[in-house]
């Protein structure tokens, strides 16, 4: 598209350079004649002006833009028709003085966890804010997120964004791959579509390069880079950088997996995992940000408080049991004490008896005709163990049971009879408990067997059948057993319940007709199905640009999940109304042809001539595009 800076948009907004091009839209920076303000507006290119379809959608995404009133979304502030001057569709956004992330890459390289988590997290509670709307941008990276001279983070560029509020943005070469091909999730590679997930993707990879400094994948042709993001793994961060916290490498592990289910479900849930991360990383910070300015000040640490010495406070303990010493006793009073009363030698005489009473007696139960024998627990103890030590102490023994036990190991005492401690005559028998163990039961291999088959094996064992459930699956055939819960060779206690999961064999969908319906949505809705979907992008004079054509198999067909299915989707007619470039200077008019598909020839009548005094096919004339117009210049 030809350079418009110089021109007056609207009456109102003076293009005073261009910024940004894209395949949709070039953006210019600009003055807001009427506010005297610095804005940015955003312009769509002629040959998707002349599309009511694409015009549409171009309005709905500045409305839905618009709608997403957030402090991390670059603004939409105006969008409107120029009436004088150049045809142009354009939407007027905030202008954000600063610089990309991009251009901070570039120039400072990895960038430390803290600082990079603080980058991060605006920019995914932007995008959780446009999940929440349904509303997927499909063009995350480092050069659409801007950061401010006064440290906002600000995400921009929804011109690829897509969602139930604005539809679809395709161009009419639907069949290139949009945004960025370091960014693009696999899906999007592969089959053209994009969710929430695919976003959660183009983010993490966007971390990856923040925090290791480089890209995941390298390549010489886009085309490789784009092959690696769908057949290989995107490295863990912790392999280029040892020191990187666990946590945070295991998410962002996580969200670039080539499986979008194994993600986060949208950028909602991957902020609140980050920030739940950044919290236990940063203890000490505050707990509520609005995540609005970088860097963020630090907390300062408090001071710790002086911890009272309690060397005074041991010493006074210890005078306090120190005992004081007693005054000596006079001579006098140490011969009374000393002297014994009558009563005191009777009583000495008494206990001289009963110590001989008790001797005796001793001697009768421990070694005479009357003794016995009082044994050490044994309870714990091996059989091996607990035999070895009874049959040194004289006594027999005795196993008089086996039985299971939860807490006592295999082949141990359970317990004794008479207890530990409790008298035995020599040469008695004591009895013993032995364990089993856990009572442990495995759970056989059912997978492949019939419910019925594997009702009849459990029943052989003290085991219960639990839930039988039913789901479809491509490999196992109908009616046969998938999985155990708990599964095959685990072993578990009496009575546990094992679910099993039953196959319902192929899972077989009515195909929908989607003829005259929007191509993407088609694709999403049969790819989110199972299908194999292959879109093939024609000419058509009937159907609107982006909807099916036709579609195969047809409509009502049963299909297996997998199973290949082909939609024609329209990329408008082939043909074009030639448009009135009269007057026109040579450069202006040829880009205004060209944009439209067409060739141009140039005829000069003189060498100085420079305005268009003639055009052939005629203004209005209806040619296929590529036919080549010749113009006059006079």
């Amino acid at each position: 598209m030809s350079d418009l800076t110089g021109n007056l948009i609207d009456g109102r907004y003076q293009l005073l350079r261009q910024m940004d091009a894209g395949g949709m839209a070039t953006i210019y920076e600009a003055i807001d004649t009427r506010l005297d303000r610095r804005v940015a507006v955003k312009i769509m290119h002629a040959h998707l002006a002349q599309d009511e379809q694409f015009v549409e959608r171009f309005i709905r995404e500045a409305k839905a833009a618009a709608a997403l009133s957030h402090p991390n979304i670059v603004a939409v502030q105006d969008q409107g028709w120029n009436q004088s001057g150049i045809p142009a569709v354009f939407i007027v956004m905030e202008l954000v003085d600063g610089h990309t992330l991009r251009e901070y890459l570039n120039e400072r390289g990895a960038i430390p966890v803290r600082d990079g988590i603080k980058f991060l997290l605006p920019v995914l509670s932007a995008l959780g804010a446009a999940h929440k709307l349904g509303i997927v941008h499909r063009d995350v990276k480092p050069e659409n997120i801007l950061v401010s001279k006064e440290g906002r983070i600000k995400i921009t560029d929804f011109g690829l964004a897509k969602g139930a509020m604005i539809g679809s943005t395709m161009t009419a070469e639907s069949s290139v791959i949009l945004g960025s091909v370091s960014y693009l999730s696999p899906e999007q590679v592969s089959r053209g579509i994009a969710d929430s997930r695919s976003d959660v993707y183009s983010a993490a990879i966007t971390a990856f390069e923040i925090f290791t400094g480089q890209k995941p994948f390298e390549g010489e042709e886009p085309i490789q880079i784009a092959f690696m993001h769908v057949n290989s793994r995107v490295p863990r961060m912790s392999s280029l950088i040892p020191e990187i916290p666990e946590a945070l490498d295991d998410l962002i592990f996580a969200a670039t997996s080539v499986d979008p289910d194994e993600r986060p479900r949208d950028c909602q849930i991957f902020h609140s995992q980050l920030l739940a991360i950044s919290h236990a990383l940063n203890p000490s910070a505050p707990q509520m940000s609005l995540e609005l300015d970088i860097p963020i000040a630090p907390m300062r640490e408090k001071p710790k408080k002086k911890s009272r010495g309690r060397l005074a406070q041991l010493t006074e303990r210890i005078s306090l049991t120190v005992p004081t010493p007693s005054a000596k006793e006079t001579t006098a009073e140490v011969k009374a004490r000393r002297k014994v009363s009558k009563r005191v030698r009777r009583n000495r005489w008494i206990a001289a008896g009963l110590a001989v009473l008790l001797g005796i007696t001793t001697w009768w139960v421990l070694i005479g005709p009357g003794a016995s024998i009082k044994f050490p627990s044994v309870v714990g103890a091996t059989t091996e163990q607990a035999s070895a030590t009874l049959t040194n102490l004289g006594l027999k023994v005795e196993i008089i049971e086996e039985r299971f036990d939860e807490d006592i190991a295999n082949d141990r005492v359970i317990s004794t009879d008479p207890f530990a401690g409790d008298s035995i005559a020599a040469g008695g028998t004591v009895k013993l408990v032995i364990s089993k163990g856990a009572e442990r039961y495995t759970i056989p291999a059912l997978l492949a067997l019939t419910p019925e088959a594997a009702v009849n094996l459990l029943a052989k064992s003290p085991l219960k059948v639990g839930e039988i459930t039913e789901v479809f699956n491509g490999k196992i055939p109908k009616g046969f057993v998938i999985s155990t819960n708990p599964a095959p060779g685990t072993r578990v206690k009496r009575d546990t319940l094992v679910d099993l999961v039953v196959s319902k064999g192929v899972q077989t969908f009515d195909l929908t007709s989607y003829l005259g319906k929007n191509g993407e949505e088609a694709l999403n809705e049969l790819t989110m199905a199972g299908f194999n979907v292959t879109a093939t992008y024609a000419y058509d004079e009937k159907v609107m640009p982006g909807e099916v054509i036709s579609q195969q198999p047809a409509a009502g067909s049963p299909l297996p999940k997998g199973a290949a299915v082909e939609i024609f989707i329209s990329k408008g007619s082939a043909f074009v109304f030639i448009p009135n470039v009269m007057r026109y200077t040579q450069d202006r008019a040829v880009a205004v042809l060209e944009d439209l598909g067409l060739k141009v020839v140039v005829k000069k009548v003189t060498k100085s001539a420079k305005l268009v005094i003639g055009i052939t096919p005629k203004v209005n004339e209806k040619v296929k595009r590529g036919t080549t117009v010749t113009l006059t210049v006079g």
